[in-house]
């Protein structure tokens, strides 16, 4: 009885070590919290996934910089560190400068033409998507819509470009400042975390950043002013290592691609139909300020500058980008 015994224990070892080793796990590092809608996008990716796949990929999410800071985050992927993870786009500038397409100045002339651009298959998808793959070993599976570009401000409101001048204002990307600079400010860029105490200190005049961090980091506590610039987009990517990609099954691929084109859908339409909703709530904390046509205009004035600059930085790459994004956005 007793070697019976240790025989179907050793069975059920076995069976479940196998069971252990037939499934892989994909850890996910993110900078933001699980409530963040960027944490809601991965734990929808997750349920999709896991029950796609019948529990033979397992995903694990590692929310509030656990694991690595953004930063961080293409390095640890490409590297193999860890399998996947959300990185603002424009931590891939030092090995794709092209993406910062994205910064420039009303580059995408309304939200039809930057759906259209960014979209899975898209021109502007295909040349980025797979130049991050060549040069960092991460491979892109979806785009994850952040917010729209705002500026926060105490005193005087920032309607102008001309507000800026003179101005020590916060930035989270190159373009950005050049942005600031063709308006007569001084860029300094940031990360987000550091951005409340810079305020409180004034340690800027000014900061960038998305509407969402205004209501998430609190910022209407040191700041009064939040003008809807709305003049360039907040772009982050979700990543996986490419070797543990091309590891899984060719089903299991498929399952994650298929989960990665809905979660990306959903999370677009959430975070644009809900800006205006959030702008509205943030009214009884923060002196919120939406342009008119003719103030928009003289922001669009300053843009063509922004983008030769961005032409000539960066060569033949940021040319072919800006062809593509146009024949995106007229459907060709």
């Amino acid at each position: 009885m007793k070697i019976r015994n240790i025989f179907l224990s050793i069975l059920v070892l076995f069976a479940t070590t196998s069971v252990l080793n037939a499934a892989k796990t994909m850890r996910v590092t993110l900078q933001l919290p699980i409530k963040h809608s960027l944490g809601q996008n991965w734990l929808e990716f997750k349920k999709l996934v896991e029950k796609g796949t019948n529990g033979e990929v397992k995903v694990v999410i590692f929310p509030s910089a656990q694991l690595y800071k953004d930063k961080q985050v293409p390095g640890a992927v490409g590297g193999g560190a860890v399998e996947a993870g959300s990185a603002l786009m424009l931590r891939f500038t030092g090995s794709v400068p092209a993406v910062d397409v994205v910064s420039l100045p009303f580059f995408f002339k309304d939200e039809a033409a930057l759906r259209a651009s960014v979209r899975n298959g898209s021109h502007v998808r295909t040349i980025l998507d797979k130049a991050i793959l060549k040069e960092t070993g991460a491979k892109v599976l979806w785009w994850q819509a952040y917010s729209h570009n705002v500026y926060l401000n105490n005193g005087k409101p920032i309607r102008v470009p001309s507000d800026l001048k003179g101005k020590k204002v916060r930035t989270y990307g190159k373009i950005l400042g050049w942005t600031v600079e063709q308006a007569g400010g001084y860029p300094t860029i940031m990360s987000g975390s550091k951005q409340f105490l810079a305020y409180q200190q004034h340690a800027v005049d000014v900061g960038m950043t998305g509407l969402s961090a205004v209501k998430s980091r609190k910022l209407y506590e040191v700041m009064h002013n939040v003008t809807l610039s709305y003049d360039s987009v907040i772009e982050f990517v979700a990543i996986i290592n490419n070797k543990f990609f091309n590891s899984l099954s060719p089903k299991n691929q498929k399952v994650i691609l298929d989960a990665a084109t809905i979660v990306e859908k959903h999370l677009r339409d959430k975070v644009y139909s809900g800006e205006e909703k959030l702008a509205k709530e943030l009214e009884s904390k923060i002196n919120v300020v939406r342009l008119t046509p003719q103030e928009r205009a003289q922001w669009q004035s300053i843009a063509k500058p922004v983008t030769d600059r961005f032409i000539k930085a960066v060569g033949p790459m940021a040319k072919k980008v800006i062809a593509a994004a146009k024949a995106d956005a007229a459907g060709k």
